[in-house]
């Protein structure tokens, strides 16, 4: 038995136009100029909070980070309710999904920096809510690279973080997993560099989301 544990923006949905456009209008709207979009890039998989207090250069989340971080939530459905802001899968994601939803012997769950809310409105857009029977979120959990999301997704579903991959394209990611005690796996596809992936722990990095497979049992 095998637990699967995906990071979702950059890993299974292209999301970083969507995040950059809201993010540039959030700082706008505070006084500031649009931040480059490599900046947004570079922080995507934190907590929001401190996604933003790194942008802006603060060494801990203040009282204009928090105020910040509440101004993007409250737009954010509306700026991708746009036209042009859509969040596609990455290609082969749902194949990888598909067929790993098809194996009894593994089990699919998220990592993600996304709020809850925004979790599942990933997941049922794109039909893969029944396959992902546990998630820890924004909303639950302390930022990565803490490993509180994969230990407690390796707690609700009996798994032993030995037998947990985690699957993501962020540095924080890979340090997360590596904390955790579970194989980290980077995606090329994604916002960090390959080089950046194994520099952070990368047991290995898939450049195709069929790569993926192979750390899995094929029943």
């Amino acid at each position: 038995m095998k637990l699967a544990l995906f990071d979702c923006d950059g890993t299974l949905v292209d999301s970083a136009g969507l995040i950059h456009e809201v993010m540039a209008r959030t700082f706008v709207h505070f006084g500031y100029d649009r931040p480059p979009i490599g900046l947004t890039k570079s922080i995507i998989g934190l907590t929001l909070d401190i996604a933003i207090a790194r942008m802006l250069g603060k060494p801990h989340v203040d009282d204009e980070a928090v105020a910040m971080t509440a101004h993007y939530k409250a737009i954010y459905a509306d700026v991708r309710d746009e036209p042009g802001m859509d969040v596609p899968l990455f290609d082969g994601i749902k194949l990888l999904v598909n067929t790993l939803a098809t194996q009894d012997e593994i089990l699919i769950g998220a990592v993600t920096g996304k709020s809850r809310r925004g979790l599942v409105h990933v997941l049922e857009t794109h039909g893969f809510a029944p396959h992902f029977i546990v998630s820890r979120t924004a909303d639950d959990c302390p930022s990565k690279p803490h490993p509180a999301m994969v230990s407690e997704c390796c707690d609700e579903t009996g798994m032993n973080p030995t037998d947990t991959i985690v699957i993501g394209d962020a540095v924080y990611d890979m340090q997360m997993a590596k904390a955790a005690g579970a194989t980290a796996v980077g995606v090329s596809w994604g916002y960090a560099s390959v080089s950046d992936l194994v520099a952070a722990g990368a047991d290995s990095i898939a450049y195709h989301p069929d790569d993926i497979l192979k750390h899995f049992p094929r029943g």
